[in-house]
């Protein structure tokens, strides 16, 4: 039906012939002469319409904004005076031949350039929400981006492999979406939280390099940067370690910045461990344009007659930190401080405790803070020292249980710094490495997994593992970028009575272990090599990339934050005989009869 797109008839074309079909992005009547401005998903040109083509002239005044056409034209230079190089097509206009309305449209419930849209009427009309720039900029990024990674992996020797949907449930942190299955009463399936137990297989098959682009289900809390069902660049590797998976990962991610958004990322890029990230940011993924690093004072207060403090000091699982922010002391009001304090008890501290430095000069006389009549000077001269604060420095401080600390002031320092204009420019990744191979459990008083129960220990030594697990650190690694982890992965156990030893300190027995990973342990005893890998969020390095500030601005046909589909109406009610097919029976809460 068409010759060009319309956002590829450029001046090459001068003097040509060309058929062009797309929506009407706008229509203007300039005395006599029309001028639409059609659109398609590669751009949009300029087309006019002269009075002396009466039949196409008079369609053209007939026609409205999203109008689907299709016109046939002279390409022609636009008067001097009137280019647009704001659009690729900008030299060039298209002198018009023949109209024809391939479909009207009604007036749309929003503008295609309207701002401030609710999210909501956006998601319910997202096929008119696509027809924006931005989004339609976003979408054709995410292809390029898919692109990218299957080419360069295919020419690494990875080789692209299908796992289930329809799977067993496993325990990787975040509740199942449950399939009832209708041949096999009473019996489910589970949507994949991630391929991981198939892509182990792969392994053990010796299919040796695999990826995958695909869909995880997670029944989980949803957030600004999480979708109940995702994307991920899914890899796993043999006879590969730690070092030389990170390696090639690390390659892959510099040639997906390059090539996809002209952006080169440091060789190497940083590593921390874990620990260390924790101790000088407070997170295990940390934002390294930010250069505001937090400081442990605990050992400098274990004596003062603080409670506050020296309760924390001397408690095994908690932490002091600092968190200094130069030139602050001039720059917030007492009421922003206080704005502070109230925001940082979503992270569960009871307070915000802070030193400001108005003459560092003067020790004690230099300092103005509710706090300075609980600690002697030695304690105060300590640390401002530790700190660096200088004058005009502002100091907060936290004090309580290790987790406490670390999530309030690890999230005061991004928000001081993008408040204070601190942010630097840029992209700053980072391997985060070394990880904790479990984590307590203070409800259920257990041990969890840091990343899942298939992550190999840097000492394989069983009795050491068992004897003090919370010591063990994890062949575990993260790639996070300007705050965000963009993919995380392992060094897999290959290891049967190594496997069960971990599934133990979790809880799972041997006949629990046999129940849910059966398959599994059976296979190590054919012959499984040393294998690892990693997962990348699709979604969410796409979202960085293009600026938006959530996933559901890079996908297709996103969920809202309650997992819902204005579009669609899912989720929706199943019919009585449906669930009677399925051997399911609905109690409903009191007051709604039952199905």
């Amino acid at each position: 039906m068409r010759s060009h797109y319309c956002g590829e008839v450029t001046a090459a074309q001068l003097d040509q012939t060309v058929t062009i079909c797309g929506w009407v992005h706008h229509r203007r009547d300039h005395g006599g002469v029309i001028f639409i401005d059609l659109r398609d998903r590669a751009g949009r040109v300029q087309v006019v319409f002269d009075p002396d083509g009466r039949e196409g002239f008079a369609v053209a005044e007939k026609v409205r904004n999203e109008y689907v056409l299709k016109i046939t034209g002279r390409v022609r230079r636009r008067p001097p005076g009137t280019e647009n190089p704001h659009i690729a097509t900008g030299e060039i206009e298209i002198l018009a031949k023949a109209i024809e309305v391939l479909n009207p449209a009604e007036a749309l419930p929003f503008q295609i350039d309207e701002e401030g849209v609710n999210e909501e009427t956006r998601l319910k009309y997202r096929y008119i929400d696509l027809r924006r720039e931005q989004m339609r900029k976003n979408l054709m990024l995410r292809a390029r981006v898919a692109g990218i990674m299957r080419r360069y992996l295919d020419a690494h020797g990875f080789i692209e492999f299908e796992t289930p949907m329809l799977t067993k449930a496993t325990p990787e942190g975040a509740r199942d979406y449950l399939v009832p299955s209708r041949t096999h009463e009473g019996k489910f399936f589970a949507l994949p939280q991630s391929p991981q137990l198939f892509k182990q297989l792969l392994m053990m098959s010796g299919m040796d390099r695999y990826y995958q682009i695909t869909r995880c289900f997670r029944d989980e809390d949803l957030r600004a940067d999480r979708q109940p069902e995702f994307t991920q660049l899914d890899i796993e590797t043999s006879f590969l370690d730690v070092a030389e998976i990170t390696a090639i990962m690390e390659d892959l991610v510099r040639t997906l910045f390059r090539e996809a958004i002209g952006v080169e990322l440091p060789d190497p890029f940083p590593r921390l461990t874990h620990a260390e990230a924790v101790r000088r940011f407070g997170t295990d993924r940390p934002d390294l344009r930010v250069p505001l690093e937090l400081v442990e004072i605990g050992d400098l207060l274990k004596q003062v007659e603080f409670k506050v403090f020296s309760a924390a000091a001397n408690s095994p699982g908690h932490r002091i930190a600092a968190l200094r922010v130069p030139a602050a002391g001039e720059r917030l009001s007492r009421k922003q401080i206080d704005d502070y304090t109230s925001w940082v008890a979503n992270y569960g501290a009871r307070g915000l405790a802070y030193i400001k430095v108005n003459d560092a000069a003067r020790g004690r006389d230099g300092l103005q803070s509710p706090i300075l009549k609980f600690l002697p000077d030695d304690a105060i001269a300590a640390i401002m020292q530790r700190t660096g604060a200088q004058t005009g420095d502002l100091v907060f401080f936290g004090a309580d249980k290790n987790k406490v600390v670390n999530d309030a002031l690890g999230n005061l320092r991004v928000r001081v710094a993008q408040d204070l204009g601190l942010v630097q420019e840029g992209w700053k990744p980072l391997w985060v490495v070394d990880f904790p191979m479990f984590e307590w459990n203070e409800d259920e008083r257990r041990w969890d997994p840091m990343h899942h129960p298939f992550t190999s220990p840097v000492n394989l030594d069983h009795a050491a593992l068992m004897a003090a697990p919370g010591e063990a650190i994890a062949k575990a690694y993260d790639v996070v970028l300007n705050g965000s982890e963009i993919g995380g992965g392992s060094v897999r156990i290959h290891n049967q009575t190594l496997q069960q030893t971990v599934f133990n300190l979790l809880g799972i027995d041997e006949r629990a272990a046999q129940e849910k990973f059966g398959f599994l342990l059976e296979a190590f005893r054919y012959g499984c090599p040393p294998h690892g890998g990693i997962a990348f969020g699709l979604d969410r390095i796409v979202m960085l990339m293009s600026g938006a500030q959530s996933i559901r601005d890079v996908i297709a046909f996103p969920k809202t934050q309650t997992a819902t589909c204005p579009l669609t109406g899912a989720p929706s009610e199943a019919s009585e005989q449906q669930l009677r097919e399925l051997h399911i029976k609905l109690h409903r809460p009191p007051g709604k009869p039952e199905v």
